[in-house]
């Protein structure tokens, strides 16, 4: 098994930036993919970023291409989430995920372990 504890979130005002960070543990070693979703009340979780753990592939939805970069320090096992010039619409609980298998897919049900969430406010 692999938990996944996300921080980082917060209020922030419109135009800001903010840096989410997942920290993993348990069977880490069998991590092949981590990735980021995020979802607001009565929508569907969204896809936002996700990386291969020991490569360097990278995926993101056009929504949030350029304002939106992931990352990892396999040394800390720890991804990571920076959001800068964020607009209200970003306000969400976001929620690190990753995945067994190869492959860097953007259904969240490919993702076999999540973490809780961290709420992300962006007040206009």
């Amino acid at each position: 098994q692999v938990q996944l504890m996300e921080s980082g979130g917060g209020l922030v005002q419109t135009g800001g930036s903010l840096r989410l960070s997942c920290a993993a543990s348990g069977r880490t070693v069998s991590i092949s993919v981590m990735g980021w979703f995020r979802q607001a009340p009565g929508k569907e979780r969204e896809f936002l970023a996700a990386i291969e753990w020991i490569g360097t592939y990278t995926r993101y939805p056009s929504s949030v291409r350029g304002r939106f970069t992931i990352s990892r320090d396999n040394a800390k096992n720890t991804l990571y989430l920076q959001m800068n010039s964020l607009k209200p619409e970003d306000t969400a609980v976001y929620l690190c995920a990753a995945r067994d298998r190869v492959g860097v897919p953007s259904t969240p049900t490919a993702y076999n372990f999540w973490g809780q969430g961290t709420q992300v406010t962006v007040s206009s």
